[in-house]
């Protein structure tokens, strides 16, 4: 079980946004590369690191820091953000990323995933961010049509290294995670899945662990002191000793 710190880049910087919503950010620190580092040396293995510049805009915008983040830490990292196109991922791989994330392509062209999966085997994840069950694109600017159960069984199907999982009504509201839907979700795919989305307590992660995820990513509440890395780390691996 792994908790993933996120770190959501815009501008240059780390940031929050609720619910996804473009104006409505939080800026917790001009230095990401700082920050990235602050979690590893906390006892973080491994990093959630978004571009929200390159999910608005639909191309990478802050790959020198990712590549500045790479390069200053020992801990693997995943990246989403805007990569529509194999060069751009090929480009995110080369930096030394450990895997990307793909989005909002995923649903436009569900081939290009499979191309991706078959051209990078386990390097390759899909995030599927959902609300009222209904997969989210572009930024979480708009809805598909599709659900995020139908997705998730349709994306199985190319073997992805694991489905990340957001529901966005409950991201960065600190008000907890929509544990229903991941239930659903749980029960319809055999892929690795990542929980995100609300978790804003202890409570919340002792809740997850017990789930048969691959992990969580924790983003606002580890920002805002909701939730402290080193007491969430040692109870999920509390629990997970005991299952």
């Amino acid at each position: 079980m792994i908790i993933f710190p996120a770190i959501d880049l815009k501008g240059g910087k780390c940031v929050r946004l609720t619910q996804g919503k473009k104006d409505e950010e939080t800026v917790f620190s001009d230095d990401p590369v700082d920050m990235a580092k602050s979690w590893e040396d906390q006892g973080a293995q491994y990093l959630h690191v978004v571009d929200l510049d390159g999910a608005f805009d639909g191309l990478p915008k802050n790959l020198s820091i990712v590549e500045q983040i790479v390069n200053n830490i020992n801990i693997p990292i995943e990246f989403g953000g805007g990569l529509r196109t194999t060069e751009s991922v090929k480009s995110v791989l080369g930096l030394g990323v450990e895997r990307v994330i793909i989005g909002t392509k995923a649903i436009d062209s569900p081939s290009w995933v499979e191309e991706l999966c078959s051209l990078f085997p386990g390097r390759v994840a899909v995030g599927i961010d959902a609300k009222n069950g209904k997969v989210a694109v572009h930024g979480w600017t708009s809805l598909s049509e599709k659900t995020a159960i139908d997705f998730a069984r349709e994306m199985e199907k190319f073997s992805p290294c694991a489905i990340i999982f957001t529901d966005i009504s409950k991201d960065g509201m600190l008000q907890g995670p929509n544990i229903e839907s991941l239930k659903e979700l749980l029960s319809s795919i055999k892929t690795p899945v990542i929980a995100s989305g609300g978790i804003s307590s202890l409570k919340d992660i002792e809740y997850i662990c017990q789930l048969p995820v691959e992990g969580m990513i924790v983003g606002k509440a580890l920002y805002t002191g909701h939730i402290k890395f080193s007491e969430a780390k040692q109870l999920c691996d509390s629990i997970c000793l005991n299952k």
